[in-house]
């Protein structure tokens, strides 16, 4: 009996250390009159024969970096590591933590567990961090592509610095960093700060917004197919696009029906919605424009199956008098398509050269409803030959089981 009780002592002491080192809290460091940043890698470039002497775009940011007598960098205010390729899709909430094993970071503060931006004016900006608000030294570094954290590289693996320089942050200003490729001719890179105003808009629950911006490298459309990346998901976007593109929508009723042959919502075939200009200098934010959530007609005003789908037109272009064959993926930069539906993973089983991306359309359980159909406010952003969107939504009410 007695070895038994001793047994059962020690079982309940091993539980209580496995508690113990499982629930490590994490200590956040307050920080007065904050900024909230969010950050993307955008050198999407790839190494192939005409590039091969390109550096892999893998990097430590560090934000007030400090340094030694011999200028190696020994720390910083803030450190986001492992700093990947941006992915397609930036979700509205940071999808990233506890669902990776990879230390690989498509943004900041993506996988960071760091303090993240309050909601504001009901969005939801946990996918911003916290940073000091000010003037900010911020620093771009090469780091290899293993395991060890960039402080305890080797010196000599601490000093290839791309971009070094200087951004301002205003207090409780929401902003967007982009690291950019600006010439794709001479390789110079640079940084892109831009101010966000969605949370500061009168924005519709009942319409979704979308903004968009090309901000390609010079030169790149121009470039030779050899230099630029050929994965075929890309498909019209693969070449680039012009310098002006007009942006046309349509709206199909059920995104059960994977064609863009299928019936569109009336209105809503080919409509012009904006026009998109190269430009990877200004922060000037791109101007919203929407769509109304309910415009199917076969939706009951709490859930819809509609999806979208945007056409890039050189101007003079349109549905109507488009010369090019829908599976051609060289359209030399005059046509490009981009389909939003369900996650982004499917293809269509019409024959089209758009590329794919998430629905706008946010589907989940809330209250009484499963699924209830959000509105959102949306980004699509053109680099090279990728485009990529950013999803921003409301919080909403919690699911009622």
């Amino acid at each position: 009996m007695k070895n038994q009780r001793i047994k059962i002592y020690i079982a309940l002491l091993s539980i209580c250390a496995l508690c113990i080192i499982g629930c490590t809290k994490v200590e956040y460091t307050e920080i007065k009159e904050p900024a909230y940043l969010r950050v993307f890698n955008n050198l999407n470039y790839v190494q192939t024969l005409g590039s091969k002497d390109d550096k892999v775009p893998y990097f430590c940011m560090l934000i007030n970096p400090t340094m030694d007598a011999t200028g190696e960098i020994t720390g910083a205010e803030v450190i986001g590591d492992f700093f990947d390729k941006r992915d397609a899709y930036a979700p509205p909430y940071p999808s990233h933590i506890g669902n990776s094993t990879s230390l690989d970071n498509p943004e900041y503060p993506g996988k960071r567990n760091v303090l993240v931006a309050p909601m504001l004016n009901g969005f939801d900006l946990s996918s911003w961090a916290q940073v000091p608000s000010g003037s900010l030294r911020i620093v771009f570094a090469y780091r290899p592509k293993n395991t060890v954290p960039f402080l305890q590289l080797e010196s000599h693996l601490k000093k290839d610095i791309l971009i070094d320089t200087v951004i301002n942050l205003g207090s409780k200003e929401v902003y967007t960093l982009h690291l950019l490729q600006k010439d794709f001719v001479t390789k110079e890179h640079g940084l892109l700060l831009r101010e966000e105003n969605f949370h500061k808009l009168p924005l519709s629950d009942s319409l979704v917004y979308v903004n968009f911006y090309n901000m390609s490298a010079k030169g790149f459309v121009e470039a030779d197919a050899s230099l630029k990346d050929g994965d075929y998901r890309l498909r019209s976007f693969m070449g680039g696009i012009k310098e002006e593109m007009n942006i046309f929508l349509s709206l199909y009723e059920d995104q059960g029906v994977l064609s863009h042959m299928a019936p569109t919502v009336p209105g809503y075939k080919g409509k012009y919605m904006t026009r998109v200009v190269r430009n990877n200098s200004s922060s000037a934010v791109a101007p919203y424009v929407s769509f109304p959530l309910w415009a199917s007609s076969k939706t009951n005003g709490i859930q819809t199956t509609m999806w979208q789908r945007f056409d890039f037109f050189v101007p003079g272009m349109d549905i109507t008098n488009n010369p090019i064959h829908s599976t051609t993926s060289n359209t030399e930069g005059n046509w490009a398509v981009v389909n939003c539906l369900l996650n982004g993973k499917v293809n269509l089983t019409s024959p089209d050269n758009g590329t794919m991306l998430p629905n706008m359309l946010v589907n989940v359980h809330s209250g009484i409803h499963n699924p209830r159909t959000f509105a959102t406010v949306n980004t699509l952003e053109v680099v090279n030959g990728r485009i990529y969107m950013t999803t921003i939504q409301r919080k909403f009410a919690p699911p009622i089981y």
